[in-house]
């Protein structure tokens, strides 16, 4: 019988061969990945806007100068209008899932709130949009040489420069990312 190994909690790494816009260069965080497809948070791409802006957008009072000062991310091509927040688990929030003992994924306005006045999760990143595949496409992706899957780093997804988080992300596991070719070794 063959057993499914499903890669939440992992980062997929786009290989430098993967030139579709939306992926070429990403680090992706797998947040949820079963027999239905997979669900991630691209975390090295910025939307070019702070979280000040959105709590304007969500008339939402804020205290918190660091906050209004944080990145927010373009999490991928899905849903960009919403909001998902990644974050060290803590907290009750109104829809939250656990992805592992120490991450969280929420995207209701109470952690939003909450960060905007310091009363939030230690470590978190806030993204519009997210990164979906139906079912048996991130497999088949991975086959075709366009990912690498790693397991995830709390350093790199909260703290590593954005613009440092592919080559970082493997470096984690020995490989420079930039020397490798488009080939894959598949028989």
């Amino acid at each position: 019988m063959k057993q499914n190994i499903y890669l939440n909690n992992q980062f997929i790494i786009a290989m430098p061969g993967l030139t579709e816009p939306n992926f070429s260069h990403t680090v992706t965080y797998l947040c949820q990945h079963n027999e239905e497809g997979a669900l991630g948070i691209v975390i090295n791409r910025s939307a070019n806007m702070h979280l000040g802006e959105v709590f304007k957008q969500m008339d939402i009072s804020v205290t918190s100068t660091q906050a209004m000062n944080t990145k927010v991310f373009a999490g991928g091509p899905v849903q960009k209008d919403r909001g998902f927040v990644l974050h060290t688990a803590c907290g009750k929030w109104d829809v939250s899932m656990k992805i592992s003992d120490k991450i969280s994924l929420t995207t209701s306005r109470d952690i939003i709130e909450a960060i905007a006045n310091d009363k939030g999760p230690e470590n978190y990143l806030v993204a519009l949009g997210y990164a979906g595949w139906g079912s048996g496409q991130i497999e088949q992706e991975i086959l075709e040489n366009s990912w690498l899957n790693i397991p995830y780093s709390e350093n790199i997804l909260f703290e590593s420069p954005i613009n440092q988080r592919w080559e970082h992300a493997a470096k984690q596991i020995g490989i420079d990312i930039n020397l490798l070719t488009n080939q894959a070794g598949h028989c």
